[in-house]
């Protein structure tokens, strides 16, 4: 009975220790103002249907004619910021790119490859599984490299809670998609609008989830302020979870866990069906494509792709929502 009444005392002291932390965070983000960077203009797009069926997951959006030209990297300078260590660097075609190296460039690859896959824009990522950069002593190992396209302007952030694509189905299947990959870093400064240049001037602004690096990790209903390491690129301990817990009034609560949970309470049962159906027109092969671009070992790729495609049937298997059908047939 001591001994538990440490433990409890210990756990009391430790959620006062975070909840405190978290309110001086809190109260120093309040003090500052925050600064907002005009969108440029143009032609807002999300997603669009681009063939999934023919789509090569193993080379994802680059293909092969944006590889990296490995002949020979060059250090330009190392990047600042986030949970892994980044640089940027210069092939020897003199395209730049920013090497991720840790345990997030394999999940961010596969992530990135299988979302773009269904129709969604992301970054241009390849696996490199070894590469010596000249700059550095050592060669960088499972490195993500992340492609820097000049011509291509990239702005900081669309707000997940403010966007041209509230409540339409395509945005609600992304948030389908980031619990699907257990994507548990939900934060608008990982979200990116790419400017592309168009026909006749014309200018497409392309809204992805930039960094997608904290994918494919155990679920976890801890609260994340308790959460001192938050898990990623975990293939066994994401292949034994399940991504749908109930559906309720014709809602569907998914099992997933994130700082904006919010987001996530009012995912309706057709908008998810939307995105079961749009992920099963990908083959197994497609989605063993998708994680062995990221070198993941078979083992893991059977793992990876055998957990995703019960996700997907999870989807497929919600029921109609029968009371839409009702308010529409009423409609008529």
């Amino acid at each position: 009975m001591r001994k538990q009444g440490q433990r409890i005392l210990w756990l009391a002291l430790i959620i006062i220790t975070a909840v405190g932390a978290s309110t001086v965070v809190a109260k120093k983000h309040k003090s500052k103002t925050k600064t907002v960077k005009p969108i440029p203009s143009g032609h807002a797009v999300l997603w669009s249907d681009p063939g999934i069926e023919h789509r090569n997951l193993l080379l994802g959006p680059g293909g092969e004619t944006m590889r990296p030209d490995l002949r020979q990297v060059t250090l330009i300078e190392e990047e600042k910021g986030g949970y892994s260590k980044k640089y940027r660097v210069r092939d020897a075609s003199g395209n730049e790119w920013v090497a991720k190296i840790g345990k997030e460039a394999q999940s961010e690859t596969a992530a990135s490859h299988l979302l773009w896959g269904v129709g969604y824009f992301t970054d241009t990522d390849y696996l490199v599984p070894s590469v010596q950069v000249v700059g550095l002593k050592k060669p960088l190992t499972n490195a993500r490299f992340s492609a820097r396209p000049k011509g291509i302007k990239r702005v900081d952030g669309f707000e997940w809670k403010d966007n041209p694509f509230q409540g339409s189905r395509e945005f609600q299947g992304l948030k389908v998609m980031m619990a699907l990959i257990n994507n548990w870093d939900i934060k608008d400064s990982n979200n990116k609008i790419l400017v592309v240049p168009g026909s006749g001037g014309d200018k497409e602004l392309h809204y992805e989830v930039h960094d997608l690096g904290g994918s494919f990790g155990k679920i976890s209903h801890i609260p994340r302020f308790l959460q001192f390491k938050p898990d990623r690129n975990n293939p066994k301990a994401y292949a034994k979870s399940h991504l749908v817990d109930k559906v309720k009034d014709g809602r569907v609560d998914l099992h997933f866990s994130t700082k904006e949970n919010g987001l996530f309470k009012n995912i309706s049962v057709e908008d998810a069906r939307w995105m079961g159906a749009q992920l099963s027109r990908l083959s197994d092969s497609q989605i063993e494509d998708a994680f062995r671009s990221a070198n993941y070992t078979p083992e893991q790729v059977r793992l990876l792709t055998g957990a995703v495609r019960r996700r997907i049937a999870e989807l497929n298997a919600l029921p109609p929502d029968r009371s839409l059908a009702s308010r529409q047939k009423r409609a008529y």
